[in-house]
């Protein structure tokens, strides 16, 4: 067993074979099991083939890049997505979560980096993804006008709909609604998230936000975050309305 408590498999996706190599035995030695791929289209064949709890993904590969890779798991999946960029541009990053990545590490990175990030992730979703339907919101269930979080079964329902959310937005989602009347900061956002110590921008923040508004404002909720100018946020009224600035 390692750390999170069972068996995990990550699929690695780098048309660079040593990359590959080095991401393997890092997460290897952390008892973690990987399958590789080394381009977009292996890569949507082997998630097809055998389900992963993780994916970490490089953003710039030949035929399929990550982005697209990215989309077409998020058409139909849930699963955790982890980018690699070889740029250090903000613009590849934040578009990666705009897509629905969960995090991001920029190249040339540590592999312990990389596998520390992930079994972030995976530790914020054991037993959360991939399940046959959904259970009834569990008695520890946050709830917050008519928003509803099941923080045992990670599900998230508008008004008994469920909306699905990737792992990092659900546990942002998560860390608003146990407060609902304190303003977070981004900083404290991010640690929230990943733990003192990770580097990324607020702008990552604020594009997780957005995600989540979308998501829930299709569902017919506008006022879910309110925004607090230079401050941070806070969860909003979740009565269906706009959100209060």
């Amino acid at each position: 067993m390692n750390m999170i408590g069972m068996t995990r498999t990550v699929l690695v996706v780098d048309d660079d074979p040593h990359i590959r190599q080095l991401l393997v035995f890092a997460f290897g030695k952390a008892g973690i099991e990987t399958v590789e791929a080394g381009d977009g289209e292996a890569a949507l064949v082997a998630a097809g083939k055998q389900p992963p709890d993780l994916v970490v993904l490089d953003i710039n590969m030949p035929r399929m890049d990550g982005l697209e890779v990215c989309r077409r798991l998020r058409a139909d999946s849930e699963v955790p997505i982890l980018f690699l960029s070889s740029r250090d541009e903000e613009i590849d990053r934040v578009l990666g979560i705009e897509l629905g990545a969960d995090d991001y590490v920029v190249k040339p990175f540590s592999p312990r980096e990389v596998v520390a990030r992930a079994k972030a992730i995976m530790r914020r979703t054991a037993g959360s993804f991939g399940g046959e339907g959904r259970a009834a919101p569990s008695e520890g269930a946050l709830r917050h006008g008519g928003l509803t979080l099941d923080t045992e079964g990670w599900a998230a329902q508008w008004q008994g709909a469920e909306i699905v959310l990737t792992a990092t937005e659900f546990t942002l989602l998560r860390t608003l609604a146990s407060a609902p009347g304190r303003i977070f900061s981004r900083d404290q956002l991010i640690d929230r998230l990943h733990g003192p110590g990770f580097a990324i921008t607020d702008r990552t923040i604020d594009s997780h936000v957005r995600n989540l508004r979308r998501k829930f404002a299709d569902a017919g909720c506008s006022d879910l975050v309110e925004t607090r100018a230079g401050v941070g946020y806070r969860l909003g009224a979740c009565r269906g309305g706009p959100e209060t600035v």
